[in-house]
């Protein structure tokens, strides 16, 4: 994987969201935005998106007759099939360096392509980036994979509460636990702020798991006895396995504190290589339930990752 190159076969801006983009051939890539020009650059981790040329070749062979920039992409790159590269890969191109951020993308409307087709490549196989490096980017230049360089386990926080996303109340534990997880020497790749809809939080779960690769997802509230509270139940939805270890500790010792604890409904659970816990929602029981098992998840998610074996006999 490290050492793999290929061509860049096309460079494609849109100054304009939801229209496709057109070939310029050479841009410049901007820390904090993406291609310079682009309508879709910004301060977030979807700065750069790229597809393989070979992906596109193989789709026009069944009559697409699609262009370069038509499926939104910026960069069309021949001889790298990014669909097999890990989320954290670094890519050198010139002077640039993009780091991939995600994998694919939800499709919420089908655009012309698959109205056409009845498929479209880019939700499965066009993958994002951020720069880490800015500089110029043009056709027939050499695009080369640079190993991994950040090895830190990847995290993101999501709150549950219909006030906070009303914004009628702070949200005070989501920001504790990115804290205490930067602490801790996690990179927080993400934190997302949603009300109490089953929906909405199974689709941000698989989003975070399927297409950022996070390796943990800590959520907190939503895991009591109301109605809306339906945390868990998103969370066994979308879960492949289930880890119920990770919850059973922290009910544990949180039952050593209050006897409330009881009455937590958090689960914890794995879907692909992402492992996701339910926290409570309060910022002290938080802190207790954080500090009591974040010491002990770093070998459940080395394993994950394939960095580590089973426990032995301990």
């Amino acid at each position: 994987m490290a050492g793999e190159t290929g061509i860049v076969k096309a460079v494609c801006v849109s100054e304009t969201r939801g229209v496709q983009k057109g070939n310029v051939n050479s841009a410049r890539l901007k820390i904090g935005w993406g291609v310079e020009n682009d309508a879709h650059g910004g301060d977030w981790h979807r700065q750069v998106s790229l597809l393989s040329y070979d992906s596109i070749r193989r789709f026009n062979e069944l009559g697409a007759g699609v262009d370069h920039g038509d499926f939104g992409e910026n960069l069309v790159v021949e001889g790298i099939d990014f669909r097999g590269l890990p989320v954290g890969t670094v890519l050198k191109c010139g002077d640039c360096l993009l780091e991939i951020t995600q994998i694919g993308k939800e499709c919420h409307t089908h655009c012309q392509i698959y109205r056409k087709m009845g498929d479209c490549i880019m939700p499965r196989e066009g993958v994002f980036a951020r720069v880490l490096k800015e500089g110029d980017v043009s056709a027939g230049d050499i695009m080369k994979i640079v190993e991994q360089a950040d090895r830190r386990f990847r995290a993101a926080v999501v709150t549950l509460s219909d006030k906070g996303s009303r914004e009628e109340r702070e949200d005070q534990s989501g920001p504790l636990i990115a804290r205490i997880l930067e602490e801790a020497g996690y990179r927080v790749e993400a934190r997302v702020l949603l009300p109490d809809e089953r929906k909405q939080i199974e689709t941000e779960l698989i989003n975070l798991a399927d297409r950022r690769r996070v390796d943990l997802v800590l959520t907190t509230g939503g895991t009591g006895f109301s109605r809306r509270d339906v945390t868990p139940e998103a969370t066994i939805a979308v879960a492949e396995r289930m880890a119920p270890g990770v919850a059973e500790a922290i009910r544990a010792n949180s039952l050593r504190i209050t006897g409330r604890a009881m009455l937590s409904r958090g689960v914890s659970a794995i879907r692909g290589g992402t492992l996701i816990v339910n926290l409570p929602g309060s910022p002290k029981a938080v802190r207790e339930s954080l500090e009591y098992v974040l010491p002990h998840l770093a070998h459940g998610l080395e394993i994950l990752r394939g960095d580590a074996s089973e426990c032995g006999g301990r």
